[in-house]
């Protein structure tokens, strides 16, 4: 019998007093997905990260915009995209030099997506200029013994 794959989706306005709710949404994801606690926060880091990203840089704060977060998972995996239509960023575009730069200078930007490479097993980007941009996390759900 194949696993059951369970999907839900939030959309909220691009606004940072939403980050609160997009939390609470992926804590109660992980918790029917079976995560543990620790991987629970690592998850609500990256995802909160990624929103934050969004509503700074793709969208300058822009309220009339929304962001929208999918989430699904069977018995192995929990995937979460954040899916935007603003601004677009090739990751790619910062070196490693630069990535050091701006810790050294204390600067903000550039630095969200090492963390949430850090707290996520597997972290994609698609991004199609004038159309939306996708992040793609994915994180292993643990078996219990």
């Amino acid at each position: 019998m194949d696993p059951i794959e369970r999907k839900f989706t939030l959309h909220v306005p691009s606004s940072t007093q939403n980050l609160a709710i997009i939390r609470e949404f992926v804590n109660s994801i992980g918790v029917q997905a079976g995560l543990d606690e620790m991987d629970i926060s690592k998850v609500e880091l990256a995802v909160d990260e990624a929103c934050a990203n969004v509503i700074e840089h793709a969208y300058s704060h822009d309220l009339s915009k929304d962001v929208t977060i999918r989430a699904t998972f069977d018995d192995a995996a929990l995937h979460i995209d954040v899916e935007d239509t603003g601004r677009g960023f090739d990751p790619s575009s910062i070196q490693q030099a630069e990535l050091e730069r701006l810790v050294a200078e204390r600067k903000s930007g550039g630095l969200g997506m090492r963390l949430i490479k850090s707290v996520m097993d597997e972290v994609r980007y698609e991004f199609e200029p004038g159309q939306k941009n996708v992040l793609h996390m994915m994180k292993r759900i643990k078996k219990k013994a």
